[in-house]
């Protein structure tokens, strides 16, 4: 999302009026780089300050060096999903002007939030209030999307109206039952003889939704396709299998009718890069697959770099972690969403970022199984019509907000340990945005070198960061 420096906008979401950290003084070499700092504990949270220019000592290295000339993946943007839980809150629980307001918040063009992608189901999730797909007729494989026009459909609209460049990622969490070997949405797995089904089943999906208005970008066949939950929706479908279906059934089908919608293999956890990877060993699949989407309820982000080192013609997408009640408190659960999603991901390759749902309740629904003590980026209460803002929020917005536009990322190095740094260039190659997570127990005055130029700023323990610095005449 393009950043939108409007003081008094960006003032009103600084949480609290403590002060900010001070400049630093020095020989200047260029002007004061705008930043934004969120506090462990929260008291500061997207609070301004000035990072000062400053010239460093002979031999002196800053302690975070960006190389523009280095540039590897664009990036489009960070992101939550649109579940029917949150959509059906959006469309009972605010008035048109609340939910305007929100949604404007959430993913408008210097909006406090300014997401850029987000992620749809296809059919039922666990937050759902029925289980339900799109083609529960058996024999009938053209998807009926009646079910998404009543709320889905009339949220995608309003945010795609708030943000033209939306990306839109859709997931299965089961086939129609009648197409699987349980002949239930729960459990079970996609039948042999049903392949072919399943195909048309999602592409006669994709190309429902382009004709409402509301277009799917990219297409995973399976949410978590190694697990089969006990009472929601869900679908084993190892690697051989997708590996069959893609190469003989979806990918040719989809060159053919949807050609723009990219493919998606795994969706699922960090902790088994070998299962992407056999898929992407496949000589008939692998051409159709465009990329592999990752979880993070298992393993360690860095496994999306595994795939990426012997696949780097694929792309990487994050496309779920949900936060709750066992993130632990604000710091723990603000600090670890800061250091593996907001910089870990796109450090290791991840294209887009995106958290579960985008809102929920103060019951942490609706939902029919699965997560009782999920929450949302946001919480809405159906009660007081009060919405709180999460700390994945705050650390979203790190990135979020001030996401340049034709974002690429750019090389970052931290040279201090305990300190993670990403940056991202655009705007025309005249705006870096880098992001900081001070991992120390101490405050720490942070330099950060941008093609020669150095600013300072102090960042306290266990606080995040965010510098935008105009580069290039900027």
């Amino acid at each position: 999302m393009a950043v939108g420096l409007i003081a008094a906008g960006l003032m009103a979401c600084s949480g609290t009026t403590a002060s900010a950290p001070a400049i630093p003084t020095g020989a200047g070499t260029a002007p004061p780089a705008q930043a934004w700092l969120t506090t462990a504990d929260g008291a500061r949270r997207l609070a301004p300050f000035v990072a000062g220019a400053i010239q460093l000592g002979a031999g002196q290295t800053a302690d975070v060096v960006i190389d523009t000339r280095q540039r590897h993946q664009p990036f489009s943007g960070y992101g939550a999903s649109i579940t029917d839980a949150t959509a059906w809150l959006l469309a009972h629980e605010l008035g048109a002007d609340d939910r305007a307001r929100l949604l404007q918040e959430l993913f408008g063009d210097g909006g406090e939030l300014g997401l850029d992608v987000t992620r749809i189901t296809i059919g039922a999730s666990d937050f759902s209030r029925s289980r339900y797909t799109y083609a529960d007729t058996p024999g009938v494989t053209d998807a009926d999307i009646t079910p998404a026009r009543s709320e889905l459909i009339p949220a995608l609209l309003q945010i795609r109206a708030i943000n033209p460049k939306l990306k839109v990622i859709a997931s299965p969490w089961s086939a129609p039952a009648w197409m699987k070997t349980s002949r239930s949405l729960i459990k079970g797995r996609l039948d042999p003889a049903h392949y072919n089904d399943f195909a048309k089943y999602l592409v006669s999906y994709t190309k429902a939704m382009a004709a409402a208005g509301t277009p799917v970008d990219m297409l995973t066949i399976q949410n978590e396709p190694h697990f089969e939950p006990e009472d929601y929706p869900g679908m084993r479908v190892d690697p051989a299998e997708r590996a069959s279906f893609v190469g003989e059934y979806l990918g040719p089908m989809m060159d053919r009718d949807i050609p723009d919608t990219r493919l998606l293999d795994w969706d699922h956890n960090w902790n088994e890069p070998e299962s992407p990877l056999a898929v992407l060993a496949d000589a008939k699949a692998s051409p159709f697959v465009d990329g592999v989407a990752w979880h993070c309820y298992g393993g360690d982000v860095s496994a999306q770099s595994i795939v990426h080192a012997k696949h780097p013609d694929k792309e990487t997408w994050f496309t779920e972690c949900a936060a709750g009640d066992w993130s632990g408190d604000w710091a723990s659960a603000f600090q670890w969403s800061a250091r593996s999603l907001v910089i870990g991901a796109p450090r290791n390759w991840a294209r887009g970022v995106v958290m579960w749902n985008l809102a929920l309740d103060q019951n942490h629904g609706p939902h029919l199984g699965g997560c009782g003590n999920c929450r949302g980026l946001v919480t809405i209460n159906t009660e007081s019509g009060a919405i709180t803002r999460e700390p994945e929020y705050y650390a979203f917005a790190h990135g979020s907000r001030f996401l340049p536009q034709q974002a690429v990322r750019v090389e970052a190095t931290a040279n201090i340990p305990g300190v993670e740094t990403v940056a991202f260039l655009g705007d025309g190659e005249s705006t870096v945005v880098v992001i900081v997570f001070n991992g120390n127990d101490r405050d720490e005055d942070i330099s950060i070198s941008v093609d020669g130029r150095v600013w300072q700023g102090k960042m306290p323990p266990g606080s995040l960061a965010t510098y935008v610095i105009k580069i290039n005449g900027g």
